[in-house]
């Protein structure tokens, strides 16, 4: 059966074998946008079809393809003859802005796989600041999503993972978003972003949401549509990657560094530690004026994108005083240990990508030590800004909803929030330099341009490089209290611990310091109640008072500010060992409806009729889409000492593999670092079965059961996953 949709010389044609299983659209590729555009399902897929873009978020597990073309498919054809040619088409499923804000510049900004355009206008006289958000133009806009959709580009469990972030931190801290002009509908945006991915609301009401003018009062400057993508982006960012973070907009009059400076200095004054700005112009000979005045705040993370150029500076990225974020294209790269990889934004060509190079006004900080600029030299850490590997974004502000956005006005958010993260940043010190003093922290970027300068200035490189500065976040260590003068202090991780209610406890906790005469203080988060820790020695001691689980986290700091930490899991068990028979695993049969506690890839939680669950109406579905893709499903538990522990849990595989001899698909089963067992498309079955493995030797531990689905490029397997337990007695 097929449904074949004309546009003057354009054709596109969609067949859809009437034995197929099931589809995942998101995942294989739907049509070649060229004179005949044919897609077989099931089958490998034709030389020169484009890809969906990488990091697409999206899942829709809808049987009826022939369905979803008679409803999308003309709207997409007609944005593809609108495109010209060489665009990504979005056929299936939510993507977003063909259509530009009304103040956005009319000529597309440069990318090398994606049709973008800017959101703000360049600035057209000295002192005034352009917004670095770039829109994807050649995706479909949606409003609304149909039911367990999510919207393509990357949200936040992708930048969690890619970044080692964890998603209960920054309870309380608050991000300043700092923008030009006013979003009517920032709010409301915010509430569809965290509402579709699941994430706490953050509201006026609830003192998580404020939004002020640079006064800090409510007579917000004029709209404008372009700016309110940006803050749509920033407040999204932010959103993703500290959804328990407070969020602060304030909006200045207008684009000028006076105005936004003072937007600055205000979301200071209103209690803000950690200060985005996705923003920048030429440098000029009044910087090191601004800089006094609006950027010097010690005590305060203050970050600032980088800008979208490409190989050449701007400025507020040139301050002295804040942390300079440049930008990268981010890449899921299965099969190795952090499971994504990144290279410069930009190309050897230059003209567009992350800024970096040497400042011609601002001093050169002095823990910035490159050979290659006698002052200051950008970038100093970055993040995912590449617009062809972008981020979910929404914005309905003369504007059609989900989109997805790149730029470093990405980037700047993004390590804003992981500062929170972090957090608070030591009394009178520069968080910028934190990084410097943790340099193996982070995710050294090695490869990629920005321009052709013939140095590291615009080229990437082990260790520092300007487009990247010395890489993107690996955890939040590198944003810890650091200090200027570089010493590093290392606090060795005693290991998960298991105690007993009400029975004393005595725990040493071992710092170095790399400073010699150095004196070091401790303090410690999360430990049970009844314990304590010994400023002076590092000794945890006391008599815990009530039994559960606590994530603790050990700081060890000296006199200069440097300081280190570490996390481990403290488990207080009831007497007698706390084995009574129980099951330990949160939401086991996935019928809440979300993955929590478990994480998840998204929509890996399904209630579809496509596969049934083995009980009940949900259960989690791994793979299925016939392209090269991963899907994970992971839960930590803490199996009491002394304890019998046994996992189990039911699959269903389904394939579309033909082979009887070769392992195109798997499904890998872990516990912590050993492998269980490992499953593909060879062990197919027309039902369920259960799978039973003895976990007694993580007695007194914190484990992590994962399970790992990986599929190749055609064919799909779908592993299918339901009434999951760990059984102790």
């Amino acid at each position: 059966m097929a449904v074949i949709l004309t546009v003057g010389v354009t054709v596109a044609t969609a067949v859809t074998p009437m034995n197929v299983r099931h589809s995942k659209s998101c995942g294989a590729p739907l049509v070649r946008y060229v004179m005949n555009l044919t897609y077989l399902t099931n089958s490998h897929p034709p030389s020169g079809t484009h890809p969906p873009m990488e990091g697409s978020s999206l899942h829709s597990r809808t049987p009826n393809r022939v369905r979803r073309l008679t409803r999308r498919g003309l709207t997409a054809v007609l944005s593809a003859v609108a495109l010209a040619s060489g665009g990504l088409l979005a056929l299936a499923g939510p993507s977003a802005a063909s259509a530009a804000p009304s103040s956005a510049a009319p000529a597309a900004a440069a990318s090398t796989t994606a049709h973008t355009q800017r959101l703000c206008s360049e600035p057209t006289k000295a002192g005034y600041m352009a917004c670095h958000a770039l829109a994807r133009t050649d995706l479909i806009q949606h409003l609304s999503l149909s039911p367990n959709v999510l919207p393509s580009g990357y949200g936040p469990t992708d930048l969690q993972s890619a970044y080692a972030l964890p998603a209960s931190a920054g309870a309380g801290a608050t991000v300043a978003i700092i923008d030009a002009y006013d979003d009517p509908n920032a709010e409301s945006d915010l509430a569809s972003y965290r509402s579709t991915y699941g994430l706490p609301a953050c509201t006026t009401a609830n003192g998580c949401f404020r939004k002020a003018d640079q006064n800090g009062g409510t007579s917000y400057p004029t709209a404008d549509a372009g700016w309110a993508g940006e803050i749509s982006l920033d407040v999204d960012m932010v959103s993703a990657v500290c959804p328990q973070c407070h969020i602060l907009l304030v909006e200045a009059n207008q684009p000028s560094m006076a105005d936004l400076g003072t937007a600055v200095n205000r979301a200071v004054t209103m209690g803000a530690k950690y200060v985005s700005n996705s923003y920048g112009g030429s440098e000029g000979a009044t910087d090191p004026s601004s800089d006094a005045s609006y950027f010097n705040h010690p005590g305060v993370a203050i970050t600032v994108s980088s800008g979208d150029s490409g190989y050449g500076v701007e400025y507020p990225a040139a301050s002295q005083y804040v942390t300079s974020v440049g930008g990268t294209s981010l890449s899921r790269a299965s099969g190795t240990p952090r499971g994504w990889s990144e290279k410069v934004w930009g190309s050897s060509a230059g003209g567009n990508g992350a800024g970096s190079g040497c400042s011609a006004y601002t001093a050169k900080p002095s823990w910035q030590t490159d050979s290659g600029c006698a002052k200051r030299t950008v970038a100093d850490v970055s993040a995912v800004a590449d617009p062809a590997t972008g981020l979910a974004v929404y914005d309905s502000y003369q504007a059609s909803g989900w989109n997805v956005y790149g730029g470093t006005s990405a980037s700047a958010p993004i390590v804003a929030s992981v500062y929170a993260l972090a957090g608070t940043p030591a009394s009178g010190t520069y968080p910028s330099s934190y990084p410097y003093a943790h340099a193996s922290s982070l995710n050294d970027v090695t490869s990629g341009a920005n321009g052709s300068c013939g140095n590291y200035l615009c080229t990437a490189q082990a260790g520092y490089d300007g487009p990247t500065g010395l890489g993107t976040p690996n955890g939040t260590a590198a944003f810890t209290n650091g200090s200027t003068g570089g010493n590093t202090v290392t606090v060795t991780n005693p290991g998960n611990q298991s105690t007993t209610v009400n029975t004393a406890v005595s725990l040493q906790i071992k710092a170095t310091d790399s400073g010699t005469g150095q004196t070091l203080t401790y303090s410690a988060t999360g430990l049970p109640a009844g314990l304590s820790v010994n400023a002076s020695s590092g000794l945890i001691s006391g008599t815990p008072t009530a039994t559960g689980s606590s994530n603790v986290t050990v700081t060890a700091k000296d006199g200069t500010n440097a300081s280190g930490s570490t996390s481990f899991t403290w488990t207080v068990n009831p007497v007698g060992g706390g084995c009574n028979a129980s099951q330990l695993f949160g939401n086991p049969g996935f019928e809440t409806g979300s993955a929590s506690p478990w994480t998840a890839t998204p929509a890996v939680i399904d209630n579809s009729s496509s596969e049934a669950a083995h009980s009940g109406t949900w259960k989690a579905w791994l793979d299925g889409y016939g392209s090269t893709h991963t899907d994970s499903l992971a839960q930590s538990v803490t199996i009491p000492s002394g304890c019998h522990a046994t996992l189990t849990f039911w699959v269903h595989i389904d394939t579309s593999e033909t082979t009887a001899s070769i392992a195109y698909d798997k499904l890998t089963v872990q516990a912590g670092s050993s492998t269980l067992a490992t499953y593909s498309n060879l062990n197919k079955n027309t039902g369920y079965a259960q799978k039973s493995f003895d976990l007694s030797s993580f007695a007194g531990q914190t484990v992590s059961v994962k399970f790992t689905g990986t599929e190749d490029v055609s064919l799909q397997t779908s592993f299918v996953i339901d009434d999951t337990a760990l059984n102790i007695s």
